[in-house]
Parts: structure tokens; C-alpha cells; sequence
């Protein structure tokens, strides 16, 4: 069965998903819960998205995302494959962690209720997964790992900054202020205690609704039939190959523009004669690596930590040392093919 298509442009929403291999356990205590959210925040700071809402449970999550940059597959490839080395690496395991590939569904984003409805629905999760009882008097702060207590509730300055705070409380007529947060989380209690648990956070599913529609479960989209049908268009010109009008003059060294990156990381590693696996066996400081850690770090925005992730550097901080240390002496003993590349992106970057 072919994949599905993904649909991408600046100031899109989805709600993605992604389960556990064999639907076993993606997190197996809270320090891989934070490590997840480490690495959340560093793909942020690579795309600039900004995160709606977000929950983690035992063998999988869900995000609601937006994306100023049409960066969606870029983003979580980064996110998954980084979580994945850093989760094996830590419980000695190796392999694929997810499932199949992650779901992603676009959502009608903005304060209407498409975007209303599927912020609940993420937040109640879990109170669905039976880990928060309003019956023996629980609430959703009592479950620390979603965006409700981990970061909506909490004041500007102990929440991240790529969490859409304002936006969130603001599409149910809350300001960002103690009183505001406040009647957010009670509104969500009041919601937890007077649903069936199974069933809370979910919506209807009206008869003869559009077979394409998410009902936050399943489907493409999440959304009125107008914008499924803006969608629809959207992705018959993604079809054809054709750009489309809002990503028409997007220049390829953008800021937050991790495809850039990617596509310089495996220029480097052919004109090297190397592959992926290759150059993360070299050692740290080995020339070639760090050559094209270089190049990278001076045409994208990506961080040092992504550079020491691809490149098997061991951690940001080596290699910001070795981007110091680097000289001419060092590159004169590079290999020609390589030579001729970073003159070339040196050219043309």
C-alpha cells in the first residue's frame, strides 16, 4: 500500500500520534518522558514549530502542532530517530522504538471548534487511559505528563517558550493570568467528572459525516468541509509536484530550515566517501567530520546538539570545540572529493 501523502505549508496544524513497536512501551520511566520533551524542544528550536498540546503515555503520544514553516516530515524524523538513539542508548537496546509511521492529521487550526475539541481530547487522554479518576477526586494536574500540568497551568516563566500558551487559552475566552489558567483546568475537571470515562474528550460522530473527517480517531483531517476540500486541492498539486502559492519563493537557506541540513549532512557524506554509520564510528575530533559539522553550522539554524547527534560527536559542547579548534592545517589534509564540496557550498551557500 503506497504511504500517504503528507500535506505541508507554512501555518499548518496536526494532531500526530505514534505508537510503540508491537504497541510496547515507548517510555519506561519519567526520565525518558524527559528526555522526550528535551528532544520536543530541540526540534523546535530547529523548525520553530509551536506545541498546542501534547501528552505522553506509557507506548505512545500525541501532539498538537503547528508549523510556521511547511517542515512537518523533516521535523519528526528528526524528533523520532533522535529519541529512539538516545532511548537505546540509555536502555542498552537497539532497533527500531515506533510502530508504524507516525499519523499526522491536519487540523482546522485558529479558535474555532475543531481546534477546541481536539485540545480536550488530548488533555483528557488521560482520564480515558483510566490514570486520572474524577470519581475518587483526581484532576488533570494530577497527571504531570501532558501540556495541562506541565505547562499550560504553570506561570510564563516555568513553561517553554515553543508551548502556544496564550493561544490555547485564549480560543476558550481565558487570558494567560493566574485567574485565566485557573478556570482553564477547572473548566477541563468539570469536563473529566461529568463525561463517562471511556468515552471522555471524544465528540460524536454526527450520521453521513465525510468518510475523510479524523473524528479525532481516524481519517486525514480534522476539520469543516470547506477546508477538507482546500486540503483536497493542496494536496493534488503536492501530487503533481507543483509548489504551491505559499511556498513559492522560499529560500532553501531559510532559518529553521532543517531539510537544508539534511541535504548538506548527505552531500558531505558522499563527496567524504562515507555513510551515516561510517562517520559516527570516526572519532570526535576527525577532520572530516568536522568539516562538514561546519559547513552546517554556518548555512542552517540547526543546533550543535543535532550536529553532535548526526555526526556522533558525543555532545554540543565537543563540538563547539572542535569548530574552534578547527584550522587550515587540519582541512589540507582532507580528502580531494571532499575539498571540492566545501568549495562549493562555500561558493554557492
Amino acid at each position: 500500500m503506497a504511504r500517504r501523502i503528507r500535506i505541508e505549508f507554512p501555518g499548518a496544524f496536526y494532531h500526530v500520534m505514534a505508537r510503540g513497536n508491537r504497541r510496547e512501551d515507548i517510555f519506561h520511566d519519567d526520565d525518558d518522558r524527559r528526555f522526550f520533551l528535551k528532544a520536543v524542544s530541540e526540534a523546535c528550536g530547529m523548525t520553530a514549530w509551536r506545541i498546542h498540546a501534547w501528552v505522553l503515555m506509557s507506548n505512545h503520544y500525541h501532539i498538537c502542532l503547528e508549523t510556521p514553516e511547511a517542515n512537518l516530515s523533516a521535523g519528526m524524523g528528526w524528533l523520532q530517530n533522535a529519541y529512539t538513539r538516545r532511548f537505546n542508548t540509555r536502555h542498552r537496546l537497539w532497533g527500531r522504538l515506533f510502530g508504524d509511521r507516525y499519523k499526522a492529521v491536519l487540523i482546522e487550526g485558529g479558535n474555532g471548534y475543531y481546534y477546541q475539541t481536539l485540545l480536550d481530547y488530548i488533555h483528557l487522554n488521560p482520564v480515558r487511559a483510566g490514570l486520572i479518576r474524577p470519581r475518587c477526586g483526581q484532576g488533570v494536574l494530577d497527571y504531570p505528563w501532558s501540556s495541562a500540568a506541565g505547562g499550560h497551568a504553570l506561570p510564563p516563566g516555568q513553561r517553554p517558550q515553543w508551548l502556544a500558551t496564550e493561544s490555547v487559552l485564549l480560543a476558550f475566552g481565558f487570558p494567560d493570568s493566574e485567574d485565566g489558567r485557573r478556570k482553564w483546568i477547572e473548566r477541563l475537571d468539570r469536563r473529566a467528572s461529568e463525561e463517562e470515562p471511556a468515552r471522555c474528550g471524544t465528540v460524536p460522530v454526527p450520521e453521513g459525516m465525510d468518510a475523510r473527517c479524523s473524528h479525532l480517531q481516524k481519517g486525514w483531517y480534522w476539520g469543516s468541509q470547506e477546508f477538507a476540500e482546500r486540503m483536497r486541492k493542496l494536496a493534488d498539486t503536492t501530487r503533481m509536484g507543483a509548489p504551491s502559492r505559499s511556498s513559492r519563493g522560499k529560500g532553501e537557506g531559510r532559518a529553521h530550515d532543517l531539510a537544508r541540513a539534511e541535504k548538506l549532512l548527505q552531500q558531505g557524506l558522499e563527496a567524504a566517501g562515507l555513510d551515516s554509520d561510517g562517520i559516527r564510528a570516526l572519532p570526535g575530533s576527525d577532520g572530516r567530520k568536522v568539516a562538514i559539522a561546519r559547513v552546517i553550522w554556518e548555512q542552517t539554524a540547526v543546533p550543535q546538539t543535532w550536529l553532535a547527534e548526526r555526526l556522533g560527536m558525543g555532545s554540543a559542547s565537543n563540538v563547539s570545540q572542535q569548530l574552534r579548534r578547527s584550522s587550515d592545517r587540519q582541512t589540507a589534509t582532507l580528502p580531494e572529493s571532499l575539498l571540492g564540496w566545501l568549495a562549493s557550498v562555500s561558493v554557492n551557500g
